[in-house]
């Protein structure tokens, strides 16, 4: 029993006679008869009792074409799926952010995907900088979202708009009503670092002629701007971070330094296979958002 054999048996039924079956299947009749006899002799049962007008189903029949239908609809079904995965309309896409990027830029970029690709699931893990770039150095996930700066030797990428450094405080710590300030004016200032960036912040500190009065260095961007708003300090971050506290009382200064300027990278293993849905991800991203490609 095969399916081009199960295909002929349900028109049959449909018809309920061979003539206007064979004709439908545009085929001669004698050949259909032939292989109605052999699916019955293989099964050992009468599908259809016999008369000169009209072919009549039998018990055995009804079952067997209950059955049919599903299988017929199932390969169908399972072909569209394959058809689907291979063209990336379908699929399983893993993506490791950076915590910032997850609760803002990435919920923005797979909404968009989605709405083009709805047959995609995906798989986020959160992550540090350095825990993602093993990540995708590993293969555990496919594409990673991070932050400038890092070694790009061993990826791909496309690189995200440059985010200025901005200074997040309350006016009591310093003149919000400025549109930009200039690193210097934060001297003497208790100062609230990322550790990822606090190393190019205390160079560039450094090179504008003062030691920072660094009050907290800390992993978590949530947690220094938190501090920030309590009046703890000035919280130097990447201006894209901003919307993470959206409710607080903080204002934004834009810090004129050009060395303390960050992107968020789109990474993927060079030389590596990427599965479809990941290909259609970058496709996708590339001409809506105008990046350039690294």
């Amino acid at each position: 029993m095969d399916i081009k054999q199960l295909i002929y048996f349900l028109t049959i039924a449909e018809e309920g006679n061979i003539s206007k079956a064979a004709e439908r299947l545009h085929m001669a009749q004698p050949p259909l008869s032939q292989q109605l006899k052999l699916l019955e002799e293989e099964l050992g049962v009468i599908l259809f009792e016999r008369n000169t007008r009209r072919m009549q189903i039998t018990d055995a029949g009804q079952l067997l074409q209950n059955r049919a239908q599903q299988i017929i609809e199932l390969m169908e079904k399972t072909s569209k799926e394959l058809n689907d995965l291979k063209e990336g309309s379908q699929g399983i896409l893993s993506i490791g952010t950076i915590s910032s990027a997850g609760e803002t830029l990435v919920p923005i970029m797979v909404q968009n995907f989605h709405k083009v690709y709805p047959g995609v699931d995906f798989r986020i893990k959160e992550s540090s900088t350095f825990e993602i770039l093993e990540l995708v150095k590993r293969g555990v996930v496919e594409i990673g979202v991070i932050r400038t700066p890092f070694n790009l030797e061993t990826f791909d990428y496309i690189s995200l708009p440059e985010e200025p450094m901005v200074a997040a405080a309350l006016h009591s710590l310093l003149d919000t009503s400025k549109i930009f300030l200039h690193l210097d004016e934060l001297k003497g200032k208790p100062l609230l670092f990322h550790n990822r960036y606090a190393n190019n912040i205390e160079e560039a500190c450094k090179k504008s002629g003062f030691a920072p009065k660094v009050k907290c260095r800390i992993d978590d961007t949530r947690t220094m701007l938190n501090w920030a708003s309590a009046g703890m300090g000035i919280a130097l971050i990447p201006r894209d971070m901003r919307a993470l506290i959206p409710d607080s009382n903080l204002r934004f200064i834009e810090i004129k330094e050009e060395t303390l300027a960050t992107k968020i990278i789109i990474i993927w293993r060079k030389n590596h296979y990427l599965s479809t849905p990941a290909r259609h991800f970058l496709e996708f991203f590339k001409p809506k958002r105008n990046y350039l490609d690294g």
